[in-house]
């Protein structure tokens, strides 16, 4: 059997071990890249390259950016700084039509630029916001939609775990993912905000705006975010300047947020504790996904599948953009079904290639397949963070949220079209940063 075909069958196979026997994304990655790798060469040669491969990979430094990052999150997490965020936000909009389920997607995207996980956020800000809005006489499908969407802005906005764990994966500068992430990320904000406000304002009774506040309300409830402020732009700003790498701005970023926490009295040692106990869980997931994936990689390219596949669609007679267009289609798809991450980094080792053979810049794509994947987190049969928030929110059945969320996909396929005619949205600040 040729290389290529068994490539192939690797992929399939793949598929059927995750699905039939729902083993971790992470494990599945590994047991099929060993099994091909030794079905190509050798057992001993699979067994000599996945232990170099696993030592390489764990006693890597770049990847101790993972749970740095995380760190800084769960440390924001614990201290209550999702339901700061959120205040500032009601206090600013909440009197207008639709205005809390604004200030619900702004808290979403301030906690997602310090957390960078959807379905955390999306479990927080159901804790916070549902309350109120329920309290407010908001439409559920409206409130649940506009938590589980807005939650999603945690794997887009830098600092993004998905966006790390790309960067290592395929050798592509973390810094300049998170600055190419950023306006993309800040659009497709915006762009869930006036989804709010066109249905509010075609269906008022969607959204109620509650009572107005004043001026010195708005302002007293501004230090209790100013302080995120600080940190994201510490980070964003570290990493421009080049005053520290990827992991030093991880490390640095977790520093102060303990020292803001502190300062401020929001933590102690038992919350202090849990967050290092979920960061310290969550990175091993991570760490193991990427270890995987590395081995399925390494059974990918010397089946030499990639290269093909790149060769095959460069010497097809269509234009670049249809090709663009099928890979785009099996990344909603694929995101509809399977988790991002594990989906990102099952069809990395095929679709990069092709996307730099054809010319694309591997930052552009890195953000556009992020995006796209991440609609898969409100879209059925998985839609992650639409079981988040129908299990935080025990009096809103699963079908309300599913309905919910279809109002906020034309703002993420608004924002995908935006970022393929727009290239320079993603590209723009990278450059200015090679300058």
């Amino acid at each position: 059997m040729e290389p290529v075909t068994i490539g192939l069958w690797g992929i399939v196979c793949l598929v059927a071990v995750l699905f039939l026997f729902n083993i971790p994304v992470g494990f599945a990655m590994a047991l099929v890249g060993f099994a091909g790798f030794s079905l190509v060469v050798s057992p001993q040669a699979a067994l000599s390259s996945v232990t170099s491969e696993m030592w390489r990979i764990f006693s890597s430094y770049g990847l101790a950016v993972i749970p740095f990052f995380i760190l800084m999150g769960n440390i924001c997490f614990y201290a209550g700084v999702s339901e700061r965020i959120y205040r500032t936000a009601h206090a600013w909009l909440g009197h207008v039509r639709g205005g809390i389920a604004m200030a619900t997607i702004m808290a979403c995207a301030g906690f997602a630029s310090i957390c960078g996980s959807n379905a955390a956020t999306a479990a927080t800000m159901s804790a916070v916001s549902l309350p109120e809005m329920r309290r407010l006489g908001y439409d559920s499908r409206l409130s649940a939609g506009c938590v589980a969407s807005g939650a999603t802005l945690g794997v887009v906005i830098p600092p993004s775990v998905v966006l790390i764990v790309i960067g290592l994966y395929t050798g592509k500068s973390i810094a300049r993912l998170f600055f190419a992430s950023l306006i993309p990320g800040l659009i497709l904000s915006l762009l869930l905000m006036l989804s709010v406000w066109i249905l509010c304002m075609r269906d008022p009774a969607l959204g109620p705006g509650a009572q107005k506040t004043t001026f010195r309300e708005k302002m007293a409830s501004l230090p209790g975010s100013i302080e995120m402020v600080i940190l994201f732009l510490l980070v964003m700003s570290g990493l421009y300047l080049g005053w520290f790498t990827p992991t030093e701005a991880g490390a640095a970023g977790s520093f102060f947020a303990l020292v803001i926490v502190f300062l401020g009295r929001k933590m102690n040692f038992s919350r202090l504790q849990a967050a290092i106990e979920d960061s310290v869980k969550t990175s091993c997931m991570i760490i193991m996904i990427v270890a995987g994936a590395v081995i399925f990689g390494k059974f990918m390219s010397i089946t030499r599948l990639p290269f093909e596949a790149a060769g095959f669609v460069a010497s097809l007679d269509v234009p670049r953009f249809v090709v663009l267009l099928l890979m785009l289609a099996i990344y909603i798809i694929g995101g509809a079904i399977m988790d991002a991450l594990g989906l990102l980094m099952i069809t990395i080792p095929i679709f990069f290639p092709v996307a730099e053979r054809l010319g694309y810049d591997p930052l552009w794509f890195s953000v556009l397949i992020t995006i796209i994947t991440t609609l898969g987190a409100i879209t059925p049969p998985v839609g992650i963070n639409t079981f988040v928030v129908a299990g935080s929110a025990t009096d809103i059945p699963l079908e309300t949220v599913f309905r919910g969320v279809c109002y906020f996909i034309p703002a993420f396929l608004v924002c995908i079209c935006l970022l393929m005619f727009f290239p320079e949205l993603a590209t723009v600040l990278p450059g200015l940063m090679s300058r």
